[in-house]
């Protein structure tokens, strides 16, 4: 990804264009359209290749857990975020009075499933300061009827990325009872994760980790299994799913297993486990170096045109997402079009996402282009 070289064979869609939209589709290596080919291979050997099928979730959980630092024992796979979420619902016994937190930068899966329970807890928002999510403010919202506290580590929105270590003290120290989930999709794959120690973990497959869509990563550290445990209904996830009680009670496996409650999403995990070897060819560490002064210099070259990001820059900790909002933003997003520069233009802003493949050629031309915007 790196390496010029590198990058024009695993990538080659991005010789022809400047691509800073990994925040809302990740392009994926061309090792993941061979793998997927793989695949297809098996699944055409019918039952015989169930077992091929089998070993490769096997094999792309361990991959996982390695990007993760965690053991294959707490990760598993879903078919979306916005399935764990609803999984992750169904772990916690909600009743009258009970509370939860999300914030106002969260992504819509993390945010709406405490909207549709039965039992509805009453959901405290955490509102940014001028981009910032400040602990401080959290700390207020935390009382011992809190649940749930739901952040991003990253924000789909702003890019702004939180202080986890003063986020989690606070919900140890106001909420010990709460579980503290963290939706990871805009973070795993591209910056050092420092939020192992969440109770749950949940991140999309087609973006930072380059794999495809119909597949998201579940981490639950084993110290947490017994209370993040999803109740739901199927087969994979169950202890019992063929036992002569299996009419009588359904009983899941603890932790990250309960998530995968049907047949793994098997081509996702085809590709995923392509994306991931990518990712661990060259290591977190190398992609956020890399990247990382990529982000700094579009910050300061944006502040030099006088445009303000909707969450300043934050060179100790660095996420891959720069937003910033323009009275003119529909047109600002056809000039960089036309200057085949390809970045995300939705609610007002425009966002632009930084990953390892990217290069300082392609953040000095969508400067220049900004620069020249006749807007």
């Amino acid at each position: 990804m790196l390496k010029i070289a590198d990058r024009d064979h695993q990538f080659p869609t991005l010789r022809t264009r400047f691509y800073l939209n990994t925040a809302a589709e990740g392009i994926p290596p061309l090792a993941a359209r061979e793998a997927l080919a793989t695949y297809h291979a098996h699944k055409s050997m019918g039952m015989a290749g169930r077992d091929l099928l089998f070993a490769e979730a096997d094999d792309c959980r361990n991959r996982v857990a390695d990007l993760l630092a965690l053991s294959p024992g707490e990760i598993s796979f879903c078919s979306s975020a916005s399935e764990a979420y609803n999984l992750l619902a169904s772990a916690i016994a909600f009743q009258a009075g009970d509370e939860v937190v999300i914030t106002d930068l969260d992504f819509p899966a993390g945010a709406t499933p405490w909207l549709q329970l039965p039992v509805r807890p009453a959901v405290h928002l955490w509102r940014n300061r001028e981009g910032v999510l400040d602990p401080a403010d959290l700390s207020n919202l935390l009382s011992n009827k809190t649940r749930l506290v739901q952040v991003s580590l990253v924000s789909f929105l702003t890019g702004h990325r939180i202080a986890w270590g003063p986020v989690r003290d606070a919900v140890r120290r106001h909420a010990p009872q709460a579980i503290l989930a963290v939706d990871v999709t805009q973070a795993a794959g591209r910056i050092v994760l420092d939020c192992l120690d969440a109770d749950c973990l949940i991140a999309s497959c087609y973006k930072w980790l380059l794999g495809s869509h119909g597949g998201c990563v579940v981490a639950v550290p084993d110290a947490s299994s017994h209370r993040v445990t999803a109740r739901a209904g199927g087969w994979y996830h169950l202890e019992n799913a063929f036992d002569d009680d299996r009419f009588e009670r359904a009983a899941p496996h603890p932790g990250a297993r309960s998530f995968a409650v049907g047949m793994p999403p098997f081509p996702a995990i085809y590709a995923l486990r392509a994306g991931i070897d990518a990712l661990l060819d060259e290591s977190i560490p190398s992609i956020a170096k890399h990247a990382d002064k990529l982000v700094n210099k579009l910050h300061d070259g944006l502040a030099g045109l006088g445009i303000r990001t909707m969450s300043p820059k934050q060179p100790d900790s660095p996420s891959g997402i720069v937003a910033f909002q323009t009275e003119n933003d529909e047109a600002l997003h056809a000039h960089l079009l036309g200057r085949n520069i390809h970045v995300m233009h939705q609610a007002g802003r425009i966002r632009l996402s930084i990953h390892g493949y990217n290069r300082m050629d392609e953040v000095r031309e969508v400067l220049r282009a900004i620069e020249e915007f006749p807007g």
